[in-house]
């Protein structure tokens, strides 16, 4: 059957196929490898149908056909989405690897392939890999042939994913992830998601690949600039990454499956030698691609013909073809990863022939920590990432010293049962059982949960009575602070309730994070505000007003507008309620209900920013820089109305953009604190203000309101 497999597999490799054709076989191929694994089918419009106000993930029907119920991420703590570089049936490494100990860790891991469903229809289709793990792989929906290598989606194309990825947030019930991104094309659906820390997962030297376009070099410079945290896997890549601006980097390199291939020290997993006398075995596994030196495998085997030089892997640069007259070397194709303990057991040695390129020079090879793994001696050409090796392994500077270094590990193989022979092999053993991917996933997640390094966030809050709606908008920062460090500052104007001792009380609780300025009189909203600020620390400040209530990744997502635009000065989110465009109309009586709807909403928008010629602030966020040019609010617009048109037309003369985060939803209750003063006095203060904002910049402009913000019928 594998046989007939691999027949099939370089026919349909070399036949010149339509890219339609192909597309059609192998998707026809990879069920076929699929087969007997649980898998559901979802159309986003059947899980968008449901209520909006339903507990999404919950109250209905999500179990996998023929499996136990649809198992839940730990509480409070992220989902972990892969997406992908190559599909998890592919070829068994890096990728699949890190996915699978993380589950095994007890984390709840989804892994977005790189193939699609063909429909129109968004959606997706989820396969479960391992009945009793919670791990899951993930197909999108998308129409025709598509390609993830070709380039980066178009627009149509990403708002199809964009509505794919929200039905599996809501049929899986993902609260908040960690989205590990490898490979640049999924930079539009992964960065831009406010519930989600972006982990860049820099495995290899892309543009060294001769199949990497401009496009996707791009995309790799944006994603790394752009993610919360880069993880390499070579000295040469960490540096790449700070070059590209990486905000944090840090080392994660390859390992191997150590009980896997131990097995192959012992050669109770070898393949039944032939009849005749056994010629050693030079050996190698592993991709043949461009990055192969076929030269250096010629020259082994005019070198040592009494040896055979076995190579496993597929052949996507014509290597078979430059080395079929050379009798001593057999090609066999790709194999099973299950399979490659018994192939190894039968190495003498093991080989890792490649050129030395930028792609290679960057490498830290997967295959040397297996080969360890089972003692064989390797010889490879001199790769900066094997050096910290020492000499467990053969390193070799040229072809002449490739051809050596083989001949010292064959006469190790003849001396093997000395003692200094047989501690080397224990040594090799030892080191790669240190080298597990257990241990890179659990140095992974240390990684991606350290926030020391992201920008810190101050927030002024000003207070004025009402302690409920303060209790509830400082209890919401304190549960979604997630996007680094945040920095609290409540201004109280003179309160006549509780709310003076019960800040005290609050901000005791953490000093450090937490602090409170109590005014002996109401000074105002801008005079407040202007004393919150003076005393934020933060990288970005937020006027935030006490009657609103923030959700996961907010910060997060308002800060990603100005990483990716310079001249951006003052964002604010979306919201319920609200005087201009940022308002938009959505279902639901509580702030729960309201919370979901706003989900559906913003996910489908994800990176989006809509330009403005003011913001409200009742939620605005602004860099530490655009804050030191503009300065202070205007005192003058107290105890509220127009200061914020005021600052925004100042922020606008400086050269700066506004605009409105399309992305990212805080719940306003509105003007809470002005309802309390009495419409006639609310009215008052209005004129009054007007007349000032007017003698200062001219006509107001009213404030309009977008269809978005009108109520559905």
């Amino acid at each position: 059957m594998n046989a007939l497999y691999e027949f099939f597999k370089q026919l349909y490799l070399r036949l010149p196929l339509s890219p339609g054709l192909r597309y059609r076989i192998g998707h026809l191929r990879r069920r076929w490898m699929r087969r007997g694994l649980a898998t559901i089918q979802v159309d986003a419009a059947d899980v968008l149908a449901l209520p909006a106000a339903a507990d999404a993930g919950a109250g209905h029907d999500t179990s996998c056909h023929g499996t136990d119920s649809f198992p839940r991420g730990q509480e409070g703590q992220p989902d972990w989405v892969f997406f992908g570089v190559i599909d998890w049936h592919f070829r068994y490494q890096r990728p699949q690897q890190l996915a699978l100990a993380l589950a095994r860790s007890g984390q709840r891991v989804f892994y977005v392939s790189v193939n699609f469903v063909d429909s129109a229809q968004p959606g997706f289709e989820l396969e479960r890999l391992d009945p009793a793990l919670p791990l899951f792989q993930v197909f999108f929906h998308l129409p025709g042939p598509h390609s993830v290598y070709a380039g980066p989606p178009n627009e149509p194309t990403l708002d199809l994913l964009r509505t794919g990825q929200l039905s599996l947030w809501e049929r899986a019930g993902i609260r908040q992830a960690v989205h590990v991104v490898q490979h640049p094309y999924w930079f539009g659906l992964a960065a831009f998601l406010p519930p989600a820390r972006l982990v860049y997962d820099c495995m290899d030297f892309h543009a060294g690949f001769d199949n990497t376009g401009d496009a996707h070099a791009e995309g790799e410079q944006r994603l790394i600039a752009l993610a919360d945290l880069t993880i390499v896997t070579s000295d040469y890549l960490a540096d790449h990454a700070r070059q590209q601006g990486a905000r944090q980097v840090a080392m994660i390199r390859n390992a191997a499956e150590f009980d896997h291939f131990r097995t192959a020290a012992d050669g109770s997993t070898s393949l039944k030698a032939g009849a005749g006398e056994r010629r050693p075995i030079l050996g190698y596994y592993g991709a043949i691609a461009e990055w192969f030196d076929p030269e250096l495998v010629a020259r082994l085997s005019a070198a040592f013909p009494r040896a055979d030089i076995v190579l496993i892997g597929a052949d996507t640069a014509g290597v078979g073809q430059r080395l079929s007259s050379l009798a001593n070397v057999r090609m066999t194709g790709e194999k099973p990863y299950a399979e490659l303990p018994a192939w190894l057991a039968q190495f003498d040695v093991c080989l890792i022939p490649f050129r030395i390129t930028e792609l290679t020079l960057a490498t830290n090879p997967v295959k040397a920590y297996e080969y360890l793994s089972a003692g064989k001696p390797v010889v490879s050409v001199d790769l900066p990432e094997l050096q910290a090796f020492g000499d467990l392994v053969y390193r070799a500077r040229d072809a002449d010293d490739f051809v050596a270094q083989v001949s010292t590990a064959l006469a190790e193989c003849a001396a093997a049962s000395t003692e200094a022979n047989t501690q080397l092999r224990q040594r090799r053993m030892a080191f790669a059982a240190g080298q597990t991917w257990a241990q890179r996933a659990a140095d992974l997640l240390q990684a991606a949960h350290q926030r020391a390094s992201e920008p810190a966030v101050s927030v002024v809050v000003v207070a004025y009575n009402q302690w409920a709606l303060t209790e509830r908008c400082l209890a919401s920062l304190v549960a979604h602070d997630d996007a680094g460090p945040l920095q609290i500052i409540v201004v109280d104007n003179a309160s006549a309730d509780a709310t003076p001792q019960r800040l005290r009380a609050w901000a005791e609780a953490d000093p450090q994070r937490r602090q409170v300025i109590l005014n002996a009189d109401n000074r105002g909203f801008g005079p407040a505000v202007n004393q919150g600020l003076a005393a934020a620390t933060g990288d970005y400040l937020v006027v935030l007003n006490n009657d609103t209530i923030v959700g996961p990744g907010w910060a997060r997502g308002m800060r990603r507008h100005f990483e990716v635009d310079a001249q951006l000065g003052l964002i604010c989110p979306i919201t319920n309620n609200i005087g201009n465009e940022a308002q938009v109309a959505l279902p639901g009586k509580t702030p729960e209900e309201v919370f979901t709807a706003a989900r559906r909403y913003s996910f489908q928008r994800s990176g989006r920013l809509l330009p403005l010629p003011n913001v409200a602030f009742f939620c605005v966020m602004m860099p530490r820089r655009v804050y030191e040019a503009v300065g202070p609010l205007d005192e003058q617009f107290v105890p509220g109305f127009f200061e914020d048109d005021d600052y925004c037309l100042r922020v606008r003369e400086k050269g700066w953009t506004i605009g409105c985060s399309e992305d990212v939803f805080v719940y306003h209750e509105l003007s809470a604190s002005f309802d309390a003063e009495g419409a006639t006095r609310r009215q008052a203060i209005f004129a009054r203000n007007k007349a000032l904002f007017e003698k200062k910049w001219g006509a107001w402009t009213p404030h309009v309101y977008r269809e978005e913000s009108l109520p559905r019928p």
